[in-house]
């Protein structure tokens, strides 16, 4: 008996039927049998159906003899299901790639629930990905399994079939079935989370729901769509069967009132001539299944009073009405905030007007993210090697925590950030300014980048669309005309800085500031940041770091991490970094799979790690000084390179082992070339060629040259075999050798080199 039952009805869908059917046989968990039927289609998709079929044993076709619709096809399916679970697909929807292995996992996680929602997005034929909005009610946070009076909040998500697995017993004791017509997931998906007893939640994207341009059922202008009133009186008589659900009476008639306006405003559902007829359909329900409170938010009013009132002309009146008040509103907020922006346009003119202040200097990175990167170094510097110097860190509100208490916090936008930038001697950022700033005489604009370049960067993106997402290069070249210093880190970024931002600065080829704490740290540090993290003692902690892929749209999940990680075995612990583009996490956390995303210092997470695993990511170049081992994970590149471009082939001159597959990466680990003596190696000639200059004295250098005056005399740099970064906590408590990781028996090349 298989773990799942994907049942997939097909119904003049041959155009996304064999990518639908495909999502889920090319899942990385094979425990299923699909269930496609075919509901009497006039196009191809039965024999679509077929072809699957003769190719793989568990997928059964199911050919009805006449259409029945979507409904009753998911019935004719499910009395051929032989699962523990039951999943529903639409012919033109997917699967995401491990969303059953993620979806076995939590439901054995959580004891096998009656019911499990998980998550999906939206995708459009334009190629757009949207996450449903309402992601926020599936976080796996607090008790599971939970009962829907725990979680009331669920209702509020896409009352749909085809986001829930169903536990096949449950389903078949309660004796559930989808009724005829339009909008039958209705009555089977409000009943069904009532009458579950446990219910779990899983916080990932498991299904693309399509968004077809055209040809979806409910977007189709039919007289089909009345099917909605008699769909909502199955989910009252429900009620009505069910005293003991008495409470939820109120809940299931504000969904109801605001399903049938969301039908009633799409313009192309109800046939012409049919639309008042509809209303005082609706109008008649509402009166039968109303309750003495119902609680309605504001913002539904209007679409609740075009229900009761049945009166399409009252409802433009107030609709009106509201639309006025509002564009009042509107208009009061724009004049409130034009008067805001030419006061403070006024605020920083006279600033400018003012004595520049010497011993002031403002700092910011990211684009008004915390305090951290090379500007965090050099802000750190800047207050120990010129202790007059007063600075200031630009960060939006929400990182101001993050921000040393020495060090005034300044918000975008505000007339303090204008007079910092007006005033200050020094500006010091890692991406740029606010492209309204003017650099007056006397200031001094410091560029520290944001870390060694693999990828194309500035003029070379000019042909690169996907990645330039509609880069202004004039303005990215005024911005780097102001600019007196550039920092780099090695030869290789000052020779790319020097051809992708041409300008009159002076470059610093001095290293990399934000290293520097990799040779100051301490082993009591890194025990600290450690126990931090809630990293167990005596564990391998291997940071996880992705970069971001301009040639997709949502997050990539390249790696099965929980999979990955019970293949390394109980002593490994995987800290997981997401890139914060994406503003998501790679996992939903626990106790060896520690999210790290939000972390304000990656530097810390590095001297926490014993190891990296990454792809792309710059992140390489500065662990690198650390001397502990990187594996990448290069199973994209071709994709990647095509997409962003790039200096060199990292396959061909590593930091360390590369896979390019899962089994390959597990398999580096199994063997020990993660920490081998080849590993060593290709790390030890990446550090000579990108970490020359990372001694620990990088801001030092900076800060002398740039604020003191000392142009000769700078630190001398340290050889890179004279270096002591601080060791790892697995080097340090010298672990036996880890040869208990189980290979999976694919013969893995270290290394590809010329």
């Amino acid at each position: 008996m298989p773990r799942f039952s994907v049942i997939v009805p097909a119904y003049q869908v041959q155009a996304y039927l064999h990518e639908c059917m495909a999502s889920v046989l090319e899942q990385s968990f094979t425990d299923l049998e699909l269930i496609a039927v075919d509901d009497c289609s006039p196009d191809a998709c039965g024999a679509i159906i077929d072809e699957f079929a003769a190719r793989d044993a568990r997928v059964r076709a199911v050919h009805l003899k006449e259409n029945v619709g979507l409904g009753r096809a998911r019935n004719a399916g499910m009395r051929y299901a032989t699962g523990d679970y039951l999943i529903f697909l639409d012919g033109d929807d997917s699967l995401t790639p491990h969303a059953l292995r993620e979806i076995a996992d939590r439901v054995k996680e959580t004891g096998d629930p009656d019911v499990l929602v998980y998550d999906y997005a939206r995708t459009f034929w334009s190629g757009e990905t949207v996450r449903n909005v309402r992601a926020g009610q599936l976080t796996e946070e607090g008790p599971a399994p939970f009962r829907l009076d725990d979680r009331p909040g669920l209702l509020n998500v896409l009352m749909v079939v085809w986001n829930k697995a169903y536990r096949r017993e449950f389903v078949e004791r309660e004796r559930f079935a989808f009724p005829p017509g339009f909008y039958e997931d209705t009555p089977w998906t409000y009943p069904v989370l009532m009458a579950a007893e446990t219910i779990a939640t899983l916080d990932r994207v498991c299904v693309h729901y399509r968004q077809r341009r055209q040809g979806s059922i409910l977007g189709t202008t039919s007289s089909r769509h009345f099917d909605i009133f008699d769909q909502y009186d199955r989910v009252f008589a429900h009620l009505d069967a069910h005293p003991e659900l008495a409470r939820w009476r109120p809940v299931l008639f504000r969904r109801m009132v605001d399903h049938l306006s969301a039908v009633f405003l799409k313009r192309d559902r109800l046939p012409r001539g049919t639309r008042a007829e509809f209303l005082r359909k609706a109008r008649a329900h509402h009166r039968r299944y109303r309750v003495g409170d119902a609680g309605l938010p504001s913002g539904n009013r209007l679409r609740h009073a075009l229900v009761r009132l049945g009166s399409h002309r009252a409802y433009r009146v107030l609709w009106t009405a509201t639309r006025l008040k509002r564009r009042v509103a509107r208009l009061t907020g724009a004049l409130a905030r034009g008067v805001r922006t030419a006061a403070l346009r006024l605020h920083y003119g006279v600033q400018r007007r003012l004595p520049v202040r010497t011993d002031h200097a403002v700092f910011a990175g990211y684009g008004g993210r915390g305090h951290g990167c090379n500007p965090g170094a050099l802000e750190a510097a800047f207050r120990t090697l010129a202790p007059g110097m007063r600075t200031a860190w630009i960060a939006d509100p929400e990182f101001h925590h993050t921000i040393p208490t020495g060090t005034r916090r300044l918000t975008p936008g505000s007339a303090a950030y204008w007079t910092a930038l007006a005033r200050s001697k020094y500006l010091v950022d890692n991406v740029g300014f606010d492209r309204r700033l003017v650099k007056r005489p006397g200031q001094v604009m410091i560029q520290t980048q944001h870390g060694t370049p693999l990828k194309h960067m500035g003029l070379d993106l000019q042909d690169r669309p996907a990645a330039a997402r509609g880069t202004d290069f004039a303005e990215l070249l005024r911005g780097a005309d102001q600019w007196d210093y550039c920092l780099s880190a090695n030869r290789h970024s000052t020779l790319v800085w020097e051809r992708v931002f041409p300008s009159g600065y002076t470059t610093l080829e001095y290293g990399q500031p934000r290293s520097d704490v990799f040779q100051k740290a301490t082993p009591t540090d890194v025990a600290r940041l450690r126990e931090s993290l809630g990293i167990p003692e005596g564990s391998v902690a291997v940071l996880y770091a992705p970069t971001h892929r301009d040639y997709l749209r949502t997050q990539r999940a390249a790696l099965d991490l929980e999979r990955v990680l019970r293949r390394l075995g109980p002593r490994f612990v995987l800290l997981t970094r997401a890139h914060p583009a994406y503003r998501a996490p790679l996992t939903g956390g626990g106790a060896r799979l520690i999210d790290v995303s939000d972390h304000p210092s990656v530097e810390s997470l590095c001297l926490a790690s014993d190891a990296l695993i990454t792809d792309y990511s710059s992140l390489m170049f500065d662990y690198a000084g650390l001397d502990r081992p990187i594996v990448i994970h290069a199973d994209d590149w071709e994709a990647y390179e095509a997409a962003r471009g790039t200096y060199f082939d990292l396959r061909a001159f590593p930091p360390g082992a590369v896979a390019r597959s899962e089994d390959e990466l597990i398999d580096i680990f199994a063997t020990g070339h993660w920490r081998g003596s080849r590993s060593a190696q290709l790390r030890a000639a990446f550090r000579e060629r990108f970490c020359p200059y990372d001694d620990g004295r990088a801001a030092e250098r900076v800060v002398r040259h740039v604020v003191l005056g000392e142009t000769a005399g700078l630190p001398a740099v340290v050889p890179l075999e004279e270096r002591r970064p601080v060791p790892s906590a697995a080097d340090r408590n010298t672990l036996p050798p880890l040869t208990t990781v189980p290979t999976s028996g694919v013969s893995v090349p270290v290394v590809d080199r010329p």
